[in-house]
């Protein structure tokens, strides 16, 4: 594989390497910078001495490798904000009373049902200085307007951390805003809140000016509701008031990558103003103004699209493309794909961990990479069969090498994403042109009508046909089971399958049996772990209590008659079945007596009825029963007091006071998450 005998390639590797051990063993910021130097003095050593000749090549390699090491660790150190002593992590009492917070808003967010929510930056807590980003949630009820991009806030209130996933195998919401650089959340009434005079005007300001300017410029013209709203994500990068439905068929279709700016708009962009630049001359000097025009014009859209951090990602990346394409050597857009990504994960280690920068970079390198290989299978003569052709080998290569990290995180695979693919790239290469121009003239206050009716059409038959292809649910690929050992072991086996199709030979056919052998034992190791296991679960279900047990791969279902004939649709069971390769093999009602693994479990819901002879080991509270509980616990003597999220939060604290004194562990899962008996 050329691509990892680039010297710049092994450097990435090293640098990425040192991001991840410093994201996963934290190490102070004392040992990253003693390594810093060591490293940094072993490859100044190794160099000078490599003058002489005396150094074998192989140790300045090692000590490059290592120095990118810790290159990668420091910065990933440098950038976590919960080291920095000025965050307001670090604040005192942060989380224990509350506290009066001012910040400055800088994103708005998707409304949730019951709040407008904000990132927002921490300027100040209580008197003290402080830095870093908060969570803000408003609630709808309390303000009937939006606030403006640079507004001050004064807020008094209490900071909430985030919180882990409380069931198993669910989205970790509270990881995912850690790797934003959000530790903590307010949620705020109009009253609590004080709107200071100045407006910060940096560039996210003027930048939600221009796109809150050109928005009311095509309402002015009555553009359809629905169609502006995918116009702005199309164009402007703005998803926050698509409907869930229009969300809901994008993904079924395969599409929904489309929904937000990413590196598809931005290769979009970059070959609209290729083919317009196309009269210029190919000289030195022609080829330089091109690439000026183009590295401009892809800025320009960032800006427009509001710097979010997908597009500076895709911005970066192409432009370091575009660069490429104008230095015209055959490896050197592997290269340049290369710097934009160490360029970028330089300033910002935490995209690393972002699902999009991780999606586009592994699709772009396998357009370049597998789509020749895929077109040259086939010449078809005709130039508008060669063109769907050239779209579908695209397609293709970018969803082999996306396939794996899709399944992974989404535990879904679209069917019919060719089909997709065939039909709307065509349609939005024309809808991008299109949005574009309108989009910068509505910017200069001059809104076409048949230009601006010609884009609504346009988006209003582009989500008919993805409605269309949405609707054959049956060949939409749900809730399949996928860990990060087989997440590596498929990509070994595409990639060694790759090697081998570009060039046969004897070894190449070895290396990819060993790798399928290899996918094989992942998935017959994991089904093995599978099958040795036996627990139950008691989740953490708001509106009705959810206990499943299971054993091996088969899992039996406990709740109310209401419950188990939706249980098709139930979230946080199916998740649970996904992330533990099981199938649900039975439902049944839920009792108020259990058994599992020699353990008697009473099950008390509102009635608070339970035989006064029984003498459990595990109590479950369910429903908020009304029971004088100190007498119930000197009467039972159970091992441990489960109470599930069905249950008053203010019951619960008297339940676990009471516990307390009695020496009787209490668990509510509300509060800790989920209780496993294993």
């Amino acid at each position: 594989m050329k691509v990892l005998q680039f010297p710049l390639a092994r450097i990435t590797i090293g640098f990425i390497i040192g991001i991840l051990f410093a994201f996963y063993f934290q190490p102070s910021p004392q040992f990253s910078f003693i390594l810093l130097f060591i490293t940094f003095f072993a490859f100044a050593t190794a160099h000078f001495i490599a003058k002489n000749k005396v150094v074998n090549p192989i140790y300045i390699g090692l000590a490059t490798y290592f120095l990118a090491f810790s290159i990668g660790t420091t910065t990933q150190i440098i950038h976590t904000n919960a080291f920095q002593k000025s965050n307001y992590i670090h604040h005192k009492a942060l989380f224990d009373k509350p506290h009066s917070v001012t910040v400055t808003i800088r994103e708005k967010l998707r409304s949730s049902s019951y709040n407008d929510r904000y990132i927002t930056i921490v300027n100040q807590v209580d008197q003290s200085v402080k830095t870093g980003r908060i969570l803000l949630n408003i609630r709808k009820d309390s303000l009937n307007h939006a606030f403006e991009i640079g507004t001050h806030l004064q807020i008094d209130g209490s900071l909430y951390k985030n919180e882990p996933s409380k069931n198993p195998n669910q989205f970790d919401y509270g990881k995912y805003l850690e790797g934003k650089k959000i530790y903590a959340q307010m949620y705020a009434d109009a009253s609590d809140i004080k709107m200071g005079s100045i407006i910060e005007k940096d560039v996210w300001y003027y930048t939600s000016k221009l796109r809150t300017k050109i928005i009311r410029n095509l309402e002015k013209i009555q553009f359809n509701k629905a169609e502006l709203n995918v116009a702005i994500a199309l164009i402007l990068g703005q998803q926050q008031d698509i409907s869930p439905e229009i969300i809901k068929d994008y993904q079924f279709a395969g599409a929904v990558h489309i929904l937000s700016v990413s590196g598809l708009h931005i290769g979009f962009i970059l070959l609209f103003v290729t083919y317009l630049l196309k009269p210029f001359p190919n000289t030195k000097r022609g080829s330089f103004i091109k690439l000026i025009i183009i590295l401009v014009s892809l800025s320009s859209f960032g800006l427009i699209a509001g710097l979010a951090p997908s597009v500076l990602r895709s911005v970066t990346m192409f432009s370091f493309v575009a660069i490429g394409m104008y230095l015209r050597r055959s490896t050197n857009i592997f290269h340049t794909l290369l710097v934009s990504m160490l360029l970028i994960l330089l300033f910002e280690p935490s995209f690393l961990f972002d699902v999009g920068f991780q999606l586009s970079y592994i699709a772009l390198f396998f357009i370049l990479w597998l789509q020749p290989l895929l077109s040259q299978l086939w010449t078809p003569k005709n130039s508008i069969v060669y063109y769907f052709w050239e779209i579908l080998t695209v397609s293709f290569a970018a969803q082999i090498g996306t396939l794996p990290l899709s399944i992974y995180y989404f535990h879904q695979f679209p069917g019919l994403f060719f089909l997709t693919n065939l039909v709307i790239l065509p349609f939005l290469s024309v809808i991008m042109g299109l949005g574009v121009l309108v989009m910068v003239l509505a910017a200069f206050d001059y809104v076409p009508i048949i230009l601006a009716k010609s884009l609504e059409w346009s988006i209003y038959f582009l989500n008919k046909i993805i409605n269309t292809i949405a609707s054959f649910e049956q060949f939409i690929f749900r809730d399949i089971p996928f860990n990060w050992l087989l997440l590596l072991s498929l990509y070994l086996l595409i990639i060694s399958s790759i090697i081998w199709f570009k060039k046969p030979s004897f070894n190449r056919l070895a290396l990819t049996l060993v790798a399928l052998i290899i996918l094989q034992i992942s998935y017959l190791s994991k089904h093995w772990i599978i099958q040795n296991q036996n627990e139950l679960v008691i989740f953490n279900s708001k509106k009705s209590t959810l206990i499943a047990e299971r054993k091996g791969d088969k899992v039996s279902l406990y709740a109310n008659d209401s419950l188990l004939k939706t249980v098709s649709k139930n979230k946080t069971f199916s998740t649970y079945l996904t992330g533990n390769f099981s199938r649900l093999s039975s439902k049944k009602k839920l009792q108020n007596l259990m058994y599992f693994k020699g353990n008697k479990i009473l099950i008390l819901d509102s009635l608070g009825v339970y035989p006064t002879s029984i003498r459990p080991d595990i109590v479950v509270f369910t429903q908020s029963p009304k029971i004088n509980l100190e007498r119930f616990l000197q009467t039972t003597k159970p091992k441990i007091v489960v109470a599930d999220a069905s249950n008053y939060k203010t019951i619960q604290k008297l339940w676990k006071v009471t516990c307390l004194k009695a020496k009787i562990p209490f668990h509510a899962t509300d509060e800790k998450g989920f209780y496993r008996l294993e």
